[in-house]
């Protein structure tokens, strides 16, 4: 599994409509072939902040950044943006699924 966390930092006049603008490009991913899930969430101490979490299956990720979504993103997400994003990602081999929390054990 491919690991993605990405923060935005978007402008004032979009914080309240960023989600909504954005909607195509979360629903094009979430259809995507290999898409575990593709979140987003708002930052609760500043609206104007948000994070993106997504996973992809083992080698799924050449085709999101591939995809006509990825690239009509590329073009238009930025006109939203305070700055560029800050991103991390991890490979997990063989991840697909969630794991059970096992210091928080309901009985």
């Amino acid at each position: 599994m491919i690991l993605i966390n990405v923060k935005f930092h978007v402008k004032s006049e979009y914080k309240d409509t960023f989600l909504d603008q954005v909607q195509w490009y979360t629903d094009a991913c979430n259809a995507e072939p290999g898409c575990i899930f593709f979140k987003w969430y708002a930052d609760p101490e500043d609206d104007s902040r948000f994070l993106l979490i997504e996973a992809y299956e083992d080698g799924a990720d050449v085709a999101h950044v591939e995809s006509d979504h990825f690239k009509r993103g590329c073009e238009e997400m930025p006109q939203y943006l305070v700055e560029t994003p800050d991103i991390i990602n991890t490979k997990i081999p063989g991840k697909t699924t969630w794991d059970k929390m096992a210091e928080y054990k309901v009985d």
